[in-house]
């Protein structure tokens, strides 16, 4: 499977959803080498310094990290305007040539805008308030649109359904979840 010309990354689902001024992000816990199930309980997802923004990843834990600690740079150095260091670290990412090399996707929520970023350059912001990275995004996206529209659930709700959903199709997703709300 590709995405974007590159080979999607695997082994985690991401997924975050705003609802009713509420935003919530959760990922399951399952790190795999190869085809091998290597740990049950990674913590994928953080909360930024910034205690209004929820970050998560996707792809290689190291690389994942050093892209959150220049976002965090981003995020101060443009006085918390989401949208904008969003598109610096883009543009960053895709041009330096240390960044460039970097293997990973991040999603973003907050109570009023949810990206997705990625290494390609592309920034984002889906139209109904859910974002989902990984090997189950699509099985966590479907089941989180789905909740959305057909029940009156809180966004943590919807984010932890759906991740369970997502864990009983990808076998690359369990159903250790993680998550954080704002």
């Amino acid at each position: 499977m590709e995405m974007y010309g590159k080979p999607a990354l695997r082994a985690t689902t991401v997924l975050g959803v705003i609802r009713n001024g509420k935003a919530a992000l959760g990922s399951d816990g399952q790190m795999t080498l190869g085809n091998t199930v290597i740990k049950h309980s990674t913590k994928k997802i953080r909360r930024l310094r910034q205690a209004d923004l929820i970050t998560g990843f996707a792809g290689a834990t190291a690389d994942a990290v050093t892209l959150l600690d220049r976002f965090e740079e981003k995020l101060q150095a443009y006085g918390g305007q989401l949208e904008r260091a969003a598109v610096e670290l883009a543009r960053d990412w895709r041009t330096d040539k240390y960044l460039r090399r970097l293997e990973a996707m991040l999603a973003v929520v907050g109570q009023e805008k949810a990206l997705i970023i990625s290494g390609t350059g592309d920034v984002i912001e889906p139209e109904d308030g859910i974002v989902a990275i990984g090997s189950g995004s699509m099985f966590a996206l479907a089941s989180a649109r789905s909740l959305l529209k057909h029940t009156d659930l809180e966004a943590s709700d919807i984010v932890r359904e759906s991740l369970k959903i997502a864990a009983d199709i990808c076998i690359y997703t369990n159903d250790h979840i993680i998550l954080e709300e704002v």
